[in-house]
């Protein structure tokens, strides 16, 4: 076998030395090592034999479950690209993303089948379905080729092809996944990840979380969010074991599978312990055997952070910053310094060097405000066919992450907010996370975004969208009251309005833009 520093790789080597331990499990489904490297070298020899190469781009648009794990590490395996989208990626996305990449093969979900019919370029469809997939089903997807992959990853009988025998060389700099995130032109942007970008941050990450062949995460982030694969990556690296969880609409059942399945870590955008914060029974949590909890995705108000240490202890929170054009990480805030560095993103993760720059990129000093940029292996060689994109944001070396940020005397690094979302308020450079945080503390406050909305009177005003608690009454009065209680008059926001939820993409960050163009009239009212 090849020595490629890879998914794959590891995965053979664990198979190789315990290959009975339990690798990729679900409600459904139980794979041990030695089963998921079966199924992964299986349909790699049959992606092989229906002329998938190194280099060549591969989409995956499955649910959260084993076979979209087998499909990405069998293209992988190939030293081919593994492109994961959501289900719920619109047409004209889809149309995008095919003539960005040329793909020629595709995983889909059997019901899913009508949204890719006449799919230009495709050839070739791997359907995965928990039966044979009916006539009528692969009759919408003719004249492309047709093959039946089980709910477990395995190829369907009938399907003719010998399994990969070996790994190929693959360079660390080959392209292993394109990362979809929403482009500023509104055109789908695909993050460029590397075998070198995955390895170099997947190691970090063990590193730091200091995972055992004896961990267990319970995964409910989706595969195509980066977060969520290198939760996989990270276990299959350690020889741990990952329980693929797609249950979290309802989190009792969550908790409880969690509890069952003696799961050691988990990992959540500030949305899933928010809900979890509304739903979460005490006694179901005092069952719970977790040694660490993950956060990232944006910041989590301070109080979820205090609920969530203090209903999952005694295990440790680590909570994390990242982007997909990082593979997923670039810090993370030792549990240890919770208290005393509160409100940080911690400092870098190994083998990650931080700073804080000024518009011309020099340095700035201990407690000045600016551009937070990155720079480490871990870091995409840019974005698929834009390189307009890729010179914004990859400058000498560096990546700007987009955000503002400053650093303590101690090098822990604290973001102030986007670049491109800090508002302009009577000359002011005002953070919207500094008012949300404040807002989020007032009792009738669910949730809360804060976007800047034309002023009638010139420049831009703050605009709180805010969801009460359910039966709560409260007036925008209130709010502005509370605000001016605490913060000073600049950045108490001259417009509140309610709302019933906010608008959320597939990892739940809230969608600031589309709150943008919705109250844009808010101050001409």
């Amino acid at each position: 076998m090849s020595a490629t520093d890879s998914s794959p790789a590891w995965l053979l080597g664990h198979a190789e030395r315990t290959p009975d331990v339990s690798a990729v499990d679900s409600p459904w489904v139980r794979l041990t090592y030695r089963q998921l490297a079966e199924r992964m070298l299986s349909l790699a020899g049959h992606l092989q034999a229906s002329g998938v190469r190194p280099g060549d781009k591969v989409l995956i648009a499955l649910p959260l479950g084993s076979a979209a794990v087998v499909a990405g590490l069998a293209v992988q395996a190939l030293g081919a690209c593994a492109v994961e989208l959501d289900r719920e990626s619109g047409a004209s996305s889809l149309d995008a993303i095919l003539a960005q990449t040329g793909a020629r093969h595709a995983f889909l979900f059997g019901q899913d089948a009508r949204k890719w019919a006449g799919k230009p370029g495709l050839t070739h469809f791997y359907v995965a379905h928990s039966a044979r997939p009916p006539e009528r089903m692969l009759q919408a997807l003719a004249p492309a080729t047709c093959t039946w992959v089980q709910e477990d990853g395995a190829l369907d009988s009938e399907a003719k092809s010998s399994p990969l025998d070996a790994l190929p060389a693959t360079p660390p700099d080959a392209h292993a996944a394109i990362v979809y995130t929403s482009g500023s032109t509104g055109t789908p942007r695909g993050v460029i990840q590397t075998f070198g970008n995955i390895a170099a941050n997947t190691r970090s990450i063990v590193e730091y979380l200091n995972l055992t062949p004896k961990d267990r995460a319970h995964l409910i982030l989706p595969l195509h969010y980066c977060y969520g694969k290198s939760v996989l990556q990270t276990h299959l690296l350690a020889g741990a074991s990952v329980f693929l969880d797609p249950r979290f609409m309802y989190p009792q059942v969550v908790l409880e599978a969690m509890a069952a399945e003696d799961s050691t870590g988990f990992a959540g955008v500030p949305l899933t312990f928010e809900l979890l914060k509304r739903q979460a029974s005490p006694e179901t949590l005092s069952k719970l055997k977790l040694r660490y909890l993950t956060q990232a995705g944006g910041g989590m108000a301070p109080d979820t952070i205090q609920w969530t240490r203090e209903s999952f202890h005694p295990a440790d929170l680590y909570v994390m910053y990242g982007q997909t054009e990082a593979t997923a990480r670039l810090s993370y805030l030792p549990p240890k310094y919770a208290k005393e560095k509160a409100g940080s993103i911690g400092m870098g993760i190994p083998g990650v060097e931080l700073r804080v720059v000024g518009e011309d990129g020099t340095p700035l000093l201990v407690g000045e405000t600016g551009h937070l940029v990155a720079r480490g292996a871990n870091v995409t060689p840019g974005y698929l066919n834009a390189p307009e994109e890729t010179a914004s944001v990859l400058k000498d070396g560096w990546l700007w992450t987009g955000d503002l940020a400053w650093r303590d005397a101690d090098g822990f690094f604290f973001l102030v907010g986007r670049a491109k979302e800090i508002l302009k308020v009577n000359g002011h450079r005002v953070s919207p996370a500094e008012i949300e945080h404040h807002l989020a503390r007032h009792p009738a406050v669910q949730e809360v975004a804060v976007v800047g909305v034309p002023d009638a009177l010139g420049g831009e005003a703050a605009c709180a969208v805010v969801v009460p608690h359910a039966g709560v009454e409260v007036k925008e009065d209130d709010l502005r009251r509370f605000c001016r209680e605490s913060l000073p008059v600049h950045k108490v926001p001259k417009h509140v309005v309610f709302a019933e939820a906010l608008p959320r993409g597939p990892a739940g960050k809230v969608l600031k833009a589309e709150l943008r163009t919705r109250y844009s009239s808010v101050g001409s009212k």
